[in-house]
């Protein structure tokens, strides 16, 4: 039994090669083959079918891309090795220089704040320079609010005043203000609410006399501004410079 299905098996594997090399073919026996012409009978509308090559733009943003009618095809491009070492080298070049130099044009100088009195002192004084050579830009000076302790009757009264603070380890300094000497700040603020916050806060540590007041009201001020200081304006800046009232020309922001 096992010899008859060893020689079935052979003769099956014969037969296939008989028959797949066509040599059964004039029995009509033979494998079936598509021809070519079958072939292009199944495709769909092959007129239509182009062949391009990719064309490089002239342009930098579209090099590599070729745009053809329904479609894009893009090539990547790929820098040489010598035009890479170049983008590296240039971009390292642009890393070491940092921020660029001062124009030519000059340099900014700026001072300030001044009162109404001390710009009109300094718009006489820059009459004589190129126009717009200079600028007195608005700046108005907030107000200022002080917690504050006095007016006492003497020395001897502040410094007993003084002792008793620092014994509470709270922090003050002198008024500086002719009109509240002799006296004591505890402190300056930006806006009454705050101080008063700091007010409320120091009567914890027993501070009970002090109060706030408005040390500084709200003022108009003014910053001069020279823009473009050049080498040939500097020798003009003398009587400029005798008008600041004791304020220095210092580089812009």
């Amino acid at each position: 039994m096992l010899r008859f299905a060893v020689f079935a098996l052979l003769l099956a594997n014969v037969g296939y090669y008989l028959w797949s090399q066509g040599m059964l073919a004039e029995w009509g026996l033979a494998p079936a083959q598509e021809a070519e012409s079958h072939r292009i009978e199944q495709q769909i509308k092959p007129e239509q079918v182009q062949i391009t090559r990719p064309k490089n733009s002239k342009t930098g943003a579209d090099a590599g891309t070729t745009n053809n009618p329904g479609s894009t095809q893009t090539t990547p491009t790929v820098a040489s090795p010598a035009q890479a070492a170049s983008y590296a080298a240039s971009g390292a070049n642009a890393l070491a220089s940092g921020p660029s130099a001062p124009s030519a044009g000059g340099e900014c100088w700026v001072a300030g704040i001044f009162d109404e009195r001390q710009a009109e002192t300094l718009r006489s004084a820059a009459a004589n320079m190129p126009a717009g050579s200079w600028v007195l830009e608005p700046t108005p000076q907030p107000g200022r609010w002080m917690i504050y302790m006095g007016r006492f009757a003497d020395q001897e009264a502040l410094e007993k005043k003084q002792a008793e603070l620092r014994a509470r380890k709270v922090n003050f300094d002198r008024a500086n203000n002719p009109a509240l000497e002799p006296g004591l700040s505890l402190g300056r603020f930006a806006s009454e609410e705050t101080a008063q916050r700091e007010l409320a806060n120091l009567a914890t540590q027993g501070v009970r006399t002090a109060r706030v007041v408005q040390e500084r009201a709200e003022t108009p001020g003014f910053t001069l501004r020279l823009p473009a200081v050049t080498d040939s304006m500097k020798p003009q800046l003398g009587n400029l410079r005798a008008a600041l009232g004791g304020k220095t020309l210092k580089a812009c922001g």
